[in-house]
Formats: C-alpha cells, sequence, structure tokens
C-alpha cells in the first residue's frame, strides 16, 4: 500500500522537482520546451544513439525511488522516424532488482530471471499500426516511429507484469531512465486506474471509485478542444490489459471491442473486450512463445 505522501496518485517530475537536476540525472541531449498543443512544459530527449541521451531518477544508482503505486503512468511521445528506449528497475519482495524494458528498435519478447525487454509498437492518427487482423508480420510492426504518432498514456501494471512474467512479488519502482528519442510530459504513480475522457459526474454516475478507476487528474490530462474526442486525439494504453491471462509479446494499443472507445469509454472499461479469432489465433501463439516452460526451454539452449 502507497504511503500516505503517494496516495491518491505521486505527480513524479513535480515531486522530485526533476527542473531543478539536483534528484534526478540528464545526459546528452535533454531539453525543457513549452508545447504548444498541450500547453504544458514537456522534456525533450534527443540522440543518434537511445542510450547516450536520457533523463534519469533519482540521480545515483545507488538510491532508489521508493514508490509503491501499482500503475506507473508515462505521458508520452516517441518521436518520428526515431527509436527510444525506456527502463524501469523494479525491486521485488525478495530483494532481486528486476529491469522492465520497451523501445520500438526491440524486435521481439526477452525474457531472463532479471530482465524483461517488450517491444513497443507506436500507433499513428488513424489508430493502432497493428490492425486486429494480424495481417502484417511481427517484423513489419516493430519499427522506427510513423511520421503522425501521437501522445500516449501508458499505464504499466507493475505488480501484473512481475507475477505474469517472472512469478515474483512486487515491493516498489527503484529508478526510471527515460532514453532518446521521445517526449515526455509526466511521469505519474498511483493505485487507481485513470480514465481519460471520463468525467467526474460519469464516474459517479457509475460508481467507479468502488472499482479502484477514476477520472484523469489535471495535472495528467491532456487537453481537449471543445467538440473534440480524448481518444480521437491520443491513445491510451494499459499493459497488461486489465484480465488478460495470456502474456502479450509486445505493448500495443488494444483493438477495439464492439462498443469503441470513443464512443462510451465507462463501459469499454468494465466490459470484457471481444478479440477476432485472428487476434485470438495470434494470442495463442504469444502465450506458447512466452509460457514460463517455454521460456526456461529457450534459455537453457
Amino acid at each position: 500500500v502507497p504511503a500516505a505522501w503517494q496516495r491518491p496518485y505521486l505527480n513524479v517530475f513535480k515531486h522530485f522537482r526533476v527542473e531543478e537536476w539536483k534528484r534526478s540525472a540528464r545526459e546528452g541531449d535533454v531539453a525543457t520546451l513549452t508545447d504548444a498543443s498541450l500547453k504544458a512544459t514537456i522534456y525533450q530527449i534527443r540522440g543518434s544513439v537511445p542510450a547516450s541521451s536520457y533523463l534519469q531518477l533519482p540521480r545515483m544508482g545507488t538510491q532508489s525511488l521508493g514508490l509503491t503505486g501499482r500503475y506507473l503512468y508515462l505521458l508520452f511521445r516517441p518521436m518520428s522516424r526515431k527509436h527510444f528506449v525506456v527502463h524501469l528497475d523494479i525491486t521485488t519482495k525478495e530483494n532481486q532488482v528486476v529491469r522492465i524494458s520497451f523501445s520500438n528498435l526491440f524486435k521481439e519478447f526477452k525474457s531472463t530471471a532479471t530482465w524483461l525487454q517488450f517491444p513497443f509498437i507506436c500507433g499513428t492518427a488513424k489508430g493502432s499500426v497493428y490492425d486486429c487482423t494480424a495481417r502484417a508480420s511481427r517484423h513489419d510492426l516493430v519499427e522506427t516511429a510513423p511520421a503522425d504518432v501521437r501522445w500516449t498514456c501508458l499505464v504499466l501494471d507493475l505488480p501484473s507484469i512481475l507475477s505474469l512474467y517472472l512469478n515474483r512479488r512486487y515491493s516498489h519502482l527503484k529508478s526510471i531512465k527515460l532514453c532518446a528519442n521521445m517526449l515526455v510530459k509526466n511521469l505519474c504513480t498511483s493505485d487507481l486506474v485513470f480514465v481519460p475522457g471520463v468525467t467526474f459526474s460519469k464516474a459517479r454516475q457509475a460508481d467507479l471509485a468502488c472499482r479502484g478507476v477514476a477520472p484523469m487528474p489535471r495535472e495528467m490530462a491532456f487537453p481537449v478542444p471543445k467538440g473534440q474526442n480524448w481518444h480521437d486525439l491520443y491513445d491510451y494504453i494499459r499493459f497488461p490489459s486489465e484480465g488478460s491471462k495470456l502474456p502479450y509479446d509486445s505493448i500495443q494499443k488494444s483493438c477495439p471491442g464492439p462498443v469503441a472507445v470513443s464512443e462510451d469509454p465507462i463501459h469499454q472499461l468494465l466490459q470484457p473486450v471481444m478479440l477476432t479469432k485472428a487476434v485470438c489465433d495470434r494470442l495463442s501463439l504469444i502465450h506458447q512463445i512466452t509460457s514460463p516452460k517455454a521460456v526456461s526451454a529457450l534459455w537453457r539452449r
């Protein structure tokens, strides 16, 4: 359970005063900009080699953030036609440090006892590259970010990732390293599931609080012009997806169910997602590839 100072959520950049660079570190081309469309301060991380430019929290590798919230929210946009990398160091209940990395540079999912590497598939303004028909191969999907890549709210369920892929118990988030090439608005942790496009009045009507669900806090929100819809402008990715028992081999925008997210985000959140046969077949294959037995067999070779 998060300490009182981490409830109901913690604005990581604000709490650790990232702009002062005393409790955080930067290397290479890291700049502070004002984004006109978001009407907010953002951090731009650029570099020809992702590892050469980064923003890191905390400043020293021997320190720990000690963040215990279940969900990590990353509000970011990959730079078009570039590769980016994110590293998260997680401490387990057994006091072991596990690194979770995701990048559009990775071609396939890889796993060891202390490192999980997930390909990140960037969506476009028209939706995910993966169009729910599995027509493209994995190698076609994992590539540099498209020109019209969108701002994304990525929600990582850290305890579920550790449990699902490594059968480990989550203790806390130790460190975060955001590497080129990306734009970052904010980082937050919480035990609540924040849903964009849902007003506080609708949340009360649907009694979402009892489910641990809440509207997006103001300082985490992306602006939506009057008459437009949040989901038509931005991407919302929750990983692993709610109710998922099959390990996924990449992080990407979920396929829409029979009710589009943009039409009714509350209904979409609370209803099971209906997957097409093509998707189910693909997930079945992924399950075979990434099951603990299969992973163990691969690493014995």
